[in-house]
C-alpha cells in the first residue's frame, strides 16, 4: 500500500521537468520579430503573454525580454526592477543572466547620473562578482561618475592593468583611472614613460563598444596630421556651427597636439553602445 503514494510523489516530482506547459510559439515567434523590429512597446506587451502562456525556459527568459523593452523604452527605474525580477527566478540560461547583471549595472550608473543614485550600491556590488567581465564592467563604468562616486573602482582598474593582455581594455583601465584617480595610474604602471607637455600627439584613438562588451568592436587610429588635414577643410557653415559650440577650427588642433593622454570624447546611445575617443 506504501508504493503507490511514493510512486505518485514521484511522479509529482518529475512532472515539472517533463510536462512542465511551453509557452505558445506563435506568441514566441511574434514577441521577437517585434523586438527586433524595434516596436518596444508591443515588444514588451507580446512578452509578457509569452510570459503568462507558460511556466518552462521561454516563460522565464520573457521576464529579461520584458526588461530589454522597457530598457530599450528609456524607463529605466522599471526596466531595473524588472531584470532584478527576472535574476530573482534563478535562471537556467548563465549568459543571459550576466547579460541581465550587466543592464543592471548600467541601469544603476545611469540612474545615478540623472540624480537617483539609490541603485548605485548594485554596480558597487558588481565589482566583487565572480564574473571577470562583470567586474571589468562595472569597473569602467563607475569611473565615468568621477573621482567620488567612482573611487571603488580602482582596484579593478588597476587589477587589469596588472594582468590582462588586451590593449584595448588596458587603455581603457588607463583613461577610467585618470578620471578617478591619477595618482594611482602612475603607481601601477611599473616603468611610468615621462610625460612631456611640448610633445606633439601623433595619433586619435578611437573604439566603439556594444553594450555589456569589454572589447571594443570597432577601433580606428588615425594620424594626427590626417585628421587635422580633414578638420581644416570643413565647409564654413560646418566651422561657423562649431565656433557656436566653442571650438574654432583654427586653433583646435594646434592645442589638442600639445595635450597629454587624454579622453576628450565619450558617446552614449540610447542601446548602451560607447564611443570613444582620446589623443596620444
Amino acid at each position: 500500500m506504501r508504493a503507490r503514494p511514493l510512486a505518485l510523489a514521484l511522479v509529482a516530482l518529475l512532472l515539472p521537468a517533463v510536462a512542465r506547459p511551453q509557452a505558445d510559439p506563435e506568441r514566441l515567434r511574434t514577441a521577437k520579430a517585434l523586438f527586433f523590429d524595434g516596436e518596444y512597446a508591443q515588444a514588451r506587451q507580446a512578452w509578457q503573454a509569452v510570459r503568462g502562456s507558460g511556466s518552462g525556459a521561454d516563460a522565464q527568459a520573457a521576464l529579461y525580454w520584458i526588461a530589454r523593452c522597457s530598457e530599450r523604452l528609456g524607463e529605466n527605474e522599471r526596466a531595473f526592477g524588472e531584470y532584478g525580477e527576472y535574476l530573482s527566478s534563478r535562471p537556467a540560461d548563465h549568459a543571459l543572466a550576466e547579460e541581465a547583471r550587466t543592464s543592471r549595472v548600467e541601469l544603476a550608473v545611469k540612474l545615478f547620473k540623472a540624480g537617483r543614485p539609490s541603485h548605485l550600491g548594485i554596480a558597487r556590488d558588481a565589482l566583487s562578482d565572480s564574473s571577470r567581465t562583470l567586474r571589468y564592467f562595472a569597473a569602467l563604468r563607475l569611473a565615468t561618475l568621477g573621482p567620488e562616486a567612482g573611487r571603488p573602482s580602482v582596484p579593478v582598474l588597476k587589477d587589469i592593468l596588472a594582468h590582462e593582455k588586451d590593449q584595448d581594455l588596458v587603455e581603457r583601465a588607463k583613461l577610467a583611472l585618470l578620471r578617478v584617480d591619477p595618482s594611482a595610474l602612475a603607481k601601477a604602471e611599473p616603468s611610468p614613460v615621462p610625460r612631456h607637455p611640448s610633445r606633439r600627439a601623433s595619433w586619435i584613438r578611437v573604439r566603439i563598444y556594444e553594450k555589456g562588451e569589454a572589447r571594443a568592436r570597432v577601433a580606428v587610429n588615425l594620424p594626427v596630421g590626417l585628421a587635422e588635414l580633414l578638420f581644416k577643410s570643413l565647409p564654413d557653415e560646418t566651422r561657423a556651427e562649431l565656433r557656436k559650440k566653442g571650438y574654432d577650427a583654427d586653433t583646435f588642433w594646434e592645442r589638442l597636439k600639445h595635450t597629454g593622454p587624454t579622453d576628450i570624447l565619450t558617446i552614449e546611445g540610447d542601446g548602451g553602445e560607447r564611443v570613444q575617443v582620446w589623443i596620444e
